[in-house]
């Protein structure tokens, strides 16, 4: 250990710098830990903090979430007249790009009803939830606004009323709370002059068919198309089997019903499927990568006092002080540079433009790891040290 120390306080630069190269490497790897349980996080914290007993969308569909899904906006009076429902509450998600404040930006429009329905804002921290029927939202602080904020979307002026921090979807696009009616109307608002000229468009139509002007004129609003709703959420009653009240909703109403974990598990052998191989995948290469260039500094920095070890085995020095000193050096650099690297995924985390999960058992699983592979290059170098002749440190 002394000789280990003595030669470190010698090269100390180079050493220091070494362990900063290595940090560096290894805060990669631990970041792409956060960033891979963070997708995954990030995919089904919606659905989780909903908590609705049952998801009630599109027949033949895997809505919401992974496809598009529309239901008749009247669905949830249907939903909430069967059996063993206690509640059911209509539910609007669509992926929206406005400018907002400075620049354009992307985000997940969340429409629920505002008056004791379920999808209310999640991980509120200032402010309140929506208390009236128009012009209120709730916002993630990832848009840049503050409270009292005036936003103009579409036609609708919106004033923000609360905000959430890391409320947002699979993608990490903040999500915007707003009332059910705003929401639709957001959803399906048209270009002024697009209207125009669709409802001249329809009543040229209509006069094609046999109709009068003035008929034409009466008969073009149900032309209109339909609001609709991407989801209901559906609360059992106390006692109700929820198994069947789905295959009842299924079987009256021809939709499709799944269960929470049931949407979990589309979640995540969806649209989280595949981006999740591909981080773990980046994550596995990038530990196998940390681990050869451990083991590669390791075994550099013996072949550079290779003469010395030689001058130790010519003076009579035993093997397992030789053997001492590699593993301690190597041992000093793996654990110093992974503190720092811990150090560094600190600093990142609260800046990160994404969710960063972190699980302690999966840090201590990549610190093993690289541990491992500093002892597997100390033994790497030990083998080179000990097969050195000691007549080296005579020119030899």
């Amino acid at each position: 250990m002394e000789l280990a120390l003595k030669d470190i306080r010698r090269h100390l630069g180079k050493f220091l710098a070494t362990i900063a190269g290595v940090a560096m490497l290894l805060a990669i790897v631990v970041v792409m830990n956060g960033i891979y349980r963070g997708t995954i996080d990030d995919g089904v914290w919606l659905i989780d903090s909903i908590a609705a007993d049952l998801w009630v969308v599109e027949r033949g569909r895997g809505g919401p979430f992974n496809e598009a899904s529309r239901i008749p906006l009247d669905s949830h009076l249907s939903v909430a007249a069967t059996p063993g429902v206690a509640r059911a509450s209509p539910l609007v998600l669509y992926t929206a790009q406005r400018r907002i404040g400075a620049a354009e930006q992307q985000f997940t429009v969340v429409g629920y009803d505002v008056f004791g329905g379920l999808g209310g804002p999640g991980r509120l921290v200032q402010g309140r939830t929506i208390t009236a029927a128009h012009d209120e939202m709730v916002a993630d602080r990832k848009l840049g606004l503050a409270l009292g904020d005036a936003v103009v979307l579409g036609e609708a002026r919106l004033r923000v009323v609360g905000l959430t921090s890391g409320a947002v979807d699979a993608a990490g696009n903040p999500l915007v709370y707003l009332s059910l009616p705003d929401a639709q109307q957001l959803q399906f608002e048209q270009d002024r002059h697009a209207t125009v000229a669709a409802r001249a468009a329809n009543l040229q139509r209509l006069q094609r068919a046999g109709y009068s002007a003035e008929q034409a004129s009466r008969l073009l609003p149900l032309l209109a198309p339909a609001s609709t709703i991407n989801t209901v959420l559906v609360t059992l009653a106390p006692g109700a089997d929820g198994a069947a009240v789905a295959e009842q909703l299924r079987r009256w109403l021809h939709f499709n019903v799944y269960t929470t974990d049931e949407e979990r598990e589309l979640m995540l052998e969806g649209r989280l499927r595949r981006m999740s191989s591909v981080l773990g995948l980046f994550r596995a290469l990038l530990v196998v990568v940390s681990i050869v260039i451990i083991a590669l500094i390791v075994y550099v920095l013996t072949i550079e006092k290779i003469r010395a070890i030689a001058t130790l085995k010519l003076i009579g020095a035993p093997n397992a002080l030789i053997v001492r000193m590699i593993m301690t050096q190597s041992m000093l650099l793996t654990l110093a540079s992974f503190a720092v690297a811990y150090g560094l995924r600190e600093l990142i985390t609260p800046g990160f433009p994404r969710t960063l999960g972190f699980i302690a058992q999966e840090t201590a699983a990549t610190f093993a790891v690289m541990l491992a592979g500093g002892v597997l290059a100390s033994l790497m170098a030990i083998w080179h040290a000990l097969r050195t002749p000691p007549q080296l440190a005579l020119g030899g």
